[in-house]
Parts: structure tokens; sequence; C-alpha cells
């Protein structure tokens, strides 16, 4: 029986996997996932080629099936990059689309093309829990990327505690359009439902057409990224397409949301302005959960729980959390007010970056992992993100301050459609506040000292931003996180 996914034993014509008009049920992703598990097991390592497809979603099944450790390869990776990951981890053979052109880097692996059709045969034998299931490549902000091994213990406990706090069943129908190189599309948006025995649906790519129309036809759950929270809420606000059909359009998204189990946002937190708009549309709040590549997910608001915009809930199932200060004590106090590095420990855990001893000895503190995200306790124990250490914590006037929290001001206003919030060097402050705006209307902006002001009545005086600069747009990655480094953002030298 797979420990991973036990509904493939059943062979049933349960719904699995549906992208667009190509779809399979369990017991033909058996078919199509078995025997590609025993063409490819025994391989030390397997490249994925992972395309917003069909096919992907079957190629690592087939991985883990096999018990072979799968390295999936983001297809808007540059040459160099993509080099250094082959490179580093080495994989026997990459498996792809049998449409699918890939690049001259991966040119000297051997090739798999993916079937999506097979014979159901005896699954093989399920591995150690401990058998690294996904190498997982980090985004290489402060260098090269890096492999974060996840074992297959992690996905399957991190999953469990998933469904836990979101009481996720085999009723439950999941959409999202996310990519499917990394964790939150791949793991909890493909893996995920296939360990409970539900279904997803993936768009293949976001459109707010395709979110409605599949909540719509029964879908129970969202999984999306800020980006895609907000195109929702420009819609049901009224401020997507005009005319009538932007009207129907609003109704129809609407509807769907509100006939949703959970919306679920992560990757990076939802502005409280799109909060609000989606539950004044749809009465429905969004759950926000906090992860990362090396950790799965560690906290969220629960299911049964009280949504509240910048929380991002309570520890999941077996995870331990704890605050450190600049010199390692614990941080106790739930006050709101107490900043410090989260650090986890748990059996969520990965268990190393490939190939790189030190800096995975770096990144423990004894059995505790380091994340560099800076949050804060509220009294009933829940988490409020603040930022990275390295971008968006602030020092300035020997005060500590979060750049989350002045984003969320500036939202606030309605001359602001975007904002990051970063530190730069101040010989009198150590660090000043910038805040990088996109308007919303470009051509007549905010004053600054509007905007000051603004944050300096919400929040406190020391906290104001201290330098404005209006930009066209704010570089984010494919995930949709904003790029701070893009905007020179970094401790003082």
């Amino acid at each position: 029986m797979s420990d991973l996914f036990p509904a493939l034993e059943s062979g049933s014509d349960r719904p699995a996997l549906r992208f667009g008009e190509r779809r399979l049920t369990y017991g033909e992703l058996a078919g199509a996932a078995g025997s590609l598990a025993l063409r490819v097991g025994g391989a030390s390592r397997l490249a994925l080629w992972a395309t917003p497809t069909l096919e992907t979603a079957v190629g690592v099944v087939a991985g883990l099936l096999a018990g072979v450790p799968v390295v999936p390869l983001n297809p808007k990776t540059g040459e160099r990059e993509l080099a250094h990951i082959v490179a580093d981890s080495a994989p026997a053979a990459v498996l792809a689309g049998p449409e699918v052109n890939l690049p001259g880097a991966l040119g000297l692996l051997e090739r798999v093309d993916i079937p999506v059709a097979g014979t159901v045969g005896p699954l093989p034998e399920d591995p150690d829990p401990l058998t690294p299931a996904l190498i997982v490549y980090t985004s290489g902000t402060t260098g090269p990327p890096k492999g974060a091994v996840l074992p297959r213990r992690a996905i399957a406990t991190n999953l469990d505690a998933l469904a836990d706090a979101w009481d996720w069943t085999a009723d439950d129908v999941l959409v999202h359009g996310l990519p499917l190189f990394h964790v939150h599309g791949l793991i909890l948006g493909i893996l995920g439902p296939l360990r409970r025995g539900g279904e997803v649906r993936h768009l293949g790519r976001f459109s707010v057409d395709g979110v409605a129309e599949e909540l719509g036809d029964g879908g129970t759950m969202l999984f999306g990224v800020p980006t895609m929270y907000h195109r929702l809420a420009e819609v049901l606000g009224g401020t997507g397409a005009p005319g009538v059909e932007g009207e129907e359009s609003g109704r129809a998204v609407a509807k769907a949301l509100a006939g949703a189990r959970l919306l679920v946002s992560g990757s990076a937190a939802l502005p409280l302005h799109d909060h609000e708009r989606i539950e004044a549309a749809t009465g429905r709040r969004v759950v926000e959960r906090y992860g990362m590549t090396e950790t799965l997910i560690n906290t969220s608001v629960r299911a049964d729980g009280e949504p509240r915009p910048g929380s991002v809930g309570i520890p999941v199932k077996g995870v331990r959390l704890r605050l450190t200060d600049d010199d390692g004590s614990a941080i106790t106090a739930r006050d709101g007010q107490s900043i410090g590095e989260i650090q986890v420990r748990g059996e969520s855990l990965f268990t190393e970056y490939l190939n790189r001893p030190e800096a995975t000895a770096a990144a423990f503190d004894g059995a505790w992992f380091r994340t560099g995200d800076m949050a804060v306790l509220d009294p009933d124990g829940s988490v409020r993100i603040v930022g990275r250490r390295a971008t968006d914590l602030i020092k300035s006037g020997g005060y500590k301050i979060g750049a989350g929290e002045i984003e969320n001001a500036l939202l606030d206003h309605p001359g602001v459609r975007e904002v990051a919030v970063t530190g730069e060097p101040d010989a009198d402050l150590g660090e000043r506040v910038v805040a990088w705006i996109v308007a919303a209307e470009p051509h007549a902006p905010p004053p600054e000292e509007e905007l000051m002001a603004h944050v300096a009545l919400q929040l406190a005086p020391h906290k104001r931003p201290r330098t404005v600069r209006f930009l066209d747009a704010l570089p984010r990655n494919d995930m949709g996180k904003i790029m701070k480094r893009a905007l020179g953002a970094g401790p003082p030298a």
C-alpha cells in the first residue's frame, strides 16, 4: 500500500486530477504513475520539467511511488541557474511531457516521456519514511540556489497536519493555478488532494474566470497567492473590466467564492484592503498560513478559527515554534509588539541542503531551524509575520520596526495601490524607513508628507517613512513575492 497515496490502491473511478479538459481517475493515475514508477525505479534522482500540466502531476507521483528523489525544475529558470541545479543534483534522467522542448542545459540527460495512461499493477514497496522524496531548490537570493532535501515523512506529516487544521477530506475539490515547481503548488496543491483521496482541478494558468467556473462547478477550496486574491478583489470591487461584462464577472466571482468552503492565501502577506473587499462582497474570510521550502507549513488559521488580517494562525499539529532575540534567548511575551526570529522544529523539516553541510549546520540552532522570518505573538498565541530579517526588519533610532505593518498602513491610504517598505543606511538613525509606492493614480500620486503623516497617526511617529519613492510597478518573482533586493533592500553596510 502506498504510504503517501493510499487512495491509489483502490483503482477507483473517483476523479483525481483535472487540467482543463484533461483528467484522470484514481485508477487511471495508478496505472500511469505506477507504470512509470516501474520504469524509473532504482534511479539515483530524477529531474522533473514542472510545467502546469497533467504530465507533471503524473511524473511527481511516479517518482514518489518508485522511491526516487524528484527535483522539480522551473521552466522559466535561466540557462545558468538551470545548469547549476543540474550539476548540483546530478539527476539520472529528466521527466517531461512528450510535447515539451527541453533547453540545452538538460541536453546530456536521458529523457523519459511521462505517460498519462498505463496498466494498473502492483505498486512498488514503500521505502523508509526518511528517504528523500523531493529536492526543491530555493530562490537563491543570497547566492546560488540550494537544494532542500524533503523526506517522505515531512510531506506525509505536514499534509496530515493541514488536514487537521483545515478539516480537509476526500470530499474536497481543490482549485488552484499555482506553479508546480514549488512547495505551494506541487506539495500542497497536487500531493495534498491526492493524499486525502480528493480531487484537484488545476487551471493551467490563473484566471479570474477560471476560478469562478471551477468553484461554481463543485470546487470547495481555493489556494492562491496575494497577487491572485488581489485580482479577484479588484473584480469584486468593480475595478476590473468596466461595463456590463465586468459587473457580471464580479457577481459570478462573488457567488463562487461565497460557495467555497475554504479560501487559503500564502507565500506572502495578503494586504488588509484585499481581505476587506473579499469579505464585504462574499461574506467569506481568507485564511492565511505560513511556511517555507525547508519547513513546509508551520502555522495556519484553522478552518474553525477566526481569521484576522495579518495573522498566520497558530502552529499546525506536530510543529513547535519559538521566537528568539538577537542574542538567541527565547521571547515569551504575547504582547503583539516584541519582535523575534521564528525558529521551528518537528517532523516536517527538511533533512539537509544537498551538498552543503556548512549551510545546513548554519541553518540550525540545535534542533531548531532558523527561518530568518521575524514575527510577534498575539495574546492568543497566534503569529503575525513582520518580515524577513535581512530585508524587512528595520532598526531605526533604537527601535525594531517590521516592514509589514507599515506596508499595511500605507495600503489603507486610498492613493496607494501597491507598496514595499525597506530600510536604508542613515548616519543618524542607523536605518531609515523607505516606502516604494505604486500610486492608485500614477499621474497624481499623493503627497509624500501626507503618506508619512498617515503612517505616524496609525502606528507611531518613529515608524513613519522618511523617504517615499514612486514606481510604475514593483519587481515580483513567479510566486508573486516582491523582490526587495531588486529595490536595493538589505542591512546597512
